[in-house]
């Protein structure tokens, strides 16, 4: 692993992290074969990491970190890195950069370790006895991560045990990024195609992760790094770019004096610095924006000292200078899955220039650098906290570490894992959806109604019916947006809930691994009927007649989650009880066709589909003359009689409403229904044309009956016009 770094590549400027250069390996190669000191005294080439991490933490037990490198360094002596440098200098150099971050004495001790079980006679049981079981389960867990291949050949099964560990305790993970980092900082003498192949693997697993852990000091270096080797020339052309405006003046500069004055007039204490960013984030804006100014070279960072000055700064910038509102974000009051808290601006300034601006307490800017590493000890106990003896508090556990452990649990499949998990950390960026209840939840951009349900209620949300968003009712598949507010539908009772199931059409509109894995489960266990060949051959599918579950109708229906009356008849002449079907064919399965949604009287006919199954339709529904002209045989169908044995049961419509655009119209709609005893299965509202409106339910009726007077109640709510059945056009005549 590491033993394959060699020499320093420097690449541009680095920020937060110092860079251990030639003159410090020098320096710690020296110290390193002069080999330990005496008894109690700290070794010289740990004299900086100590000093650092007292910065950090001021009461540190400096003894364990001792006693960690004579160890290291007794075991490493004699072992060298391609540069020529003694292997020493290897853990020495990640030990500091994760002392920058914060990181506590415990981490630093398995850092300075991490490489001694692996490639040295050191046994785990060794490190256990002088060291304690969390460090023996930390190098444990660096030296599982180091046997990984995390290229195209990975194994899936390994690499899902190495996220599992990682889950358990985040600072396996975090070792392990400040290893890679080094190496990567050393990489210049390996061969071109090495440095490609070990790039790629960062940029696509390990660059991600540290997003996902919130670690932006090392994401942002590792970015640079990956950048200069697989892109040379935009990279090349971007360090090009800012050596271009380093003779110049910089506009930055001003702005920050600006703000400054501000906030002193204001009487607000705030440090007010100037943020330049790194080379990709200078790449992406320059394809974002175009040429770029002097002020697209960076941003203003304001540290204060607690929440409420935060706020108090946005208020000063936003009154003395033009404010962009459309780049305020506020990340403090709905902090990113990462941890990150920040408020985000952008303000024009004297001359117009417009200037982005973060504004983040002093422990905002520790988390946001450092992410879990600056979150301490996950094995400290939360004071005041009444947790089960022997079960730990882990603030270090941010939500997507959390879920991934919930969703690879619920996954059998290793390869179905590595799919899903890879999926997930292309993923980057995440949007935040306010619930019905007050609560927020954080998804993935691009995320539907869809994995919002399976986000908040687990395998539950297989009996999901619809969603509102932003107070209109939606289909299930539709894609959430930042901000929004969704309220989710679920089956009202568990007799109901228990008929409901998700389809293979949502797995087209679930985006999250969990959705995608809990909606192929459910399908796995509940798999769909086999056509024989010859209904194969002969059985067109019915875009009409298929199930209710599937995401959205046609014409502004909605009938996610629902059904749809599929129900099985086991014999010929039994009665289907939900619908009260009698079909003339042995052991089918009976649908009630979505496209005209039958109810008695009406009278029916039925065509065989694809699985034997029959369809029933309305006489004169348009699907029964298509298929009749396609020289589709009919099936003999009627509605079940007292003779039968069971007339009654649940019938299902879809109504149409046609009414003038008024406030609160959906509201008495569904009072009126719910006054006739039906029940709204789906819901879907038209935009507006020309005063208009037009809604679509899906109901439930407990007897057929019942319609003509439930159809009368709708037309009698005050706006409405029209109320027609589906199937049928909107000028032909009222049932």
């Amino acid at each position: 692993m590491s033993a394959e770094a060699t020499d320093q590549a420097p690449f541009g400027r680095r920020r937060g992290i110092p860079r251990i250069d030639l003159r410090n390996l020098r320096r710690f190669s020296r110290a390193a074969l002069l080999g330990p000191t005496s008894r109690g005294r700290l070794p010289d080439a740990i004299e900086h990491v100590a000093k650092v991490h007292r910065a950090h933490h001021p009461g540190a037990d400096l003894d364990v970190l001792r006693k960690a490198y004579v160890l290291a360094e007794s075991s490493h002596r004699g072992q060298m890195r391609k540069s020529g440098e003694p292997y020493i200098t290897h853990p020495l150099a990640v030990t500091l950069i994760l002392a920058e971050l914060g990181a506590e004495t415990t981490t630093l001790t398995a850092s300075l370790l991490h490489d001694t079980v692996e490639d040295t006679e050191v046994t785990l049981d060794q490190v256990g006895a002088e060291f304690g079981e969390e460090v023996r389960y930390l190098v444990d867990g660096v030296t599982k991560l180091e046997k990984v291949d995390y290229g195209a050949a990975a194994e899936p099964e390994t690499f899902r045990k190495m996220l599992v560990a990682t889950g358990n305790d985040v600072r396996v993970m975090s070792i392990k990024l400040a290893d890679r980092l080094h190496n990567m900082r050393t990489l210049g003498v390996m061969r071109p195609e090495k440095q490609v192949r070990i790039a790629k693997v960062t940029r696509d697993v390990l660059i991600p992760l540290a997003e996902r852990l919130g670690v932006q000091a090392l994401k942002t270096e590792l970015e640079d790094l990956v950048f200069a080797i697989l892109h040379p020339d935009e990279y090349a052309r971007t360090r090009e770019l800012l050596q271009a405006h380093a003779g110049r003046p910089d506009p930055l500069a001003r702005a920050a004096e600006d703000v400054r004055g501000v906030l002193h007039e204001a009487g607000i204490t705030a440090e007010v610095l100037v943020r330049p960013r790194h080379f990709v984030s200078v790449h992406r804006v320059g394809l974002k924006r175009g040429e770029l100014t002097g002020t697209d070279l960076g941003r203003l960072l304001v540290l204060v000292s607690d929440d409420a000055d935060c706020y108090a700064v946005l208020g000063e910038l936003h009154t003395c200078f033009t404010p962009v509102i459309s780049e305020f974000k506020d990340f403090i009051a709905v902090p990113k899955f990462n941890l990150y808290q920040s408020l985000h601006t952008a303000v024009a300034g004297r001359d117009g220039e417009v200037t982005e601006v973060l504004i983040r307490t002093h422990q905002m800017h520790r988390v946001a650098e450092a992410g879990v590493i600056a979150l301490g000890n996950p094995y400290t106990p939360t004071e005041g906290a009444d947790a089960p003896e022997g079960e730990r508090a882990d603030p270090t556990r941010p939500g997507w570490l959390s879920r991934l452990l919930d969703w690879q649990s619920a996954t059998p499949d290793p390869d179905l894992f590595w799919t899903s998990l890879r999926d997930d950390l292309a993923q980057d960026r995440e949007i935040t959806v306010f619930r019905s209840d007050g609560g927020t939840l954080g998804l993935p951009a691009g995320a539907s109604c869809v994995d919002a349900a399976y986000a908040l209620y687990g395998e539950d949300a297989h009996s999901c019916i619809g969603a509102r968003v932003n107070g209109r009712i939606a289909t299930l598949s539709t894609v959430l947006r930042d901000g929004d507010t969704l309220q989710l539908l679920m089956a009202g009772d568990t007799r109901d809930a228990a008929s409901h199931g998700p389809s293979p059409e949502w797995l087209d509109h679930a985006r999250t691994p969990a959705a995608r894995i809990a909606i192929n489960r459910w399908l796995a266990a509940h798999p769909a009927p086999q056509p024989s060949p010859q209904e194969s051959r002969d059985a067109v599918r019915e875009p009409e007649a298929e199930s209710a579950s599937t995401l959205s109708g046609q014409d502004g229906q909605d009938a996610q989650g629902s059904q749809g009356g599929e129900a099985s008849v086991p014999a010929a002449g039994a009665v289907r009880p939900e619908a009260g079907i009698v079909v003339d064919r042995p052991g089918a399965t009976v649908r009630l066709a979505r496209c005209c949604t039958p109810v008695p009287p009406d009278a029916v006919t039925g065509f065989a589909v694809r699985g034997g199954a029959v369809t029933v339709h309305r006489e004169r529904c348009p699907g029964v003359a298509r298929m009749t002209a396609a020289g589709r045989t009919a099936v003999a169908v009627r509605w079940a009689d007292e003779d039968d044995g069971d007339g009654g049961g649940d019938y299902r419509v879809t109504l149409f409403a046609e009414a003038f655009s008024r406030p609160h119209l959906l509201a008495d709609l569904t009072e009126a229904i719910a006054a006739e005893g039906a029940e709204v299965v789906a819901a879907a509202v038209e935009p507006p044309r020309e005063q208009r409106v037009r809604h679509t339910y899906t109901l439930q009726l407990p007897d057929a009956g019942r319609l003509p007077a439930l159809m009368r109640a709708m037309r009698n709510v005050p706006g409405v016009y029209d109320v027609t059945r589906e199937g049928r056009s909107m000028a032909a005549a009222r049932s």
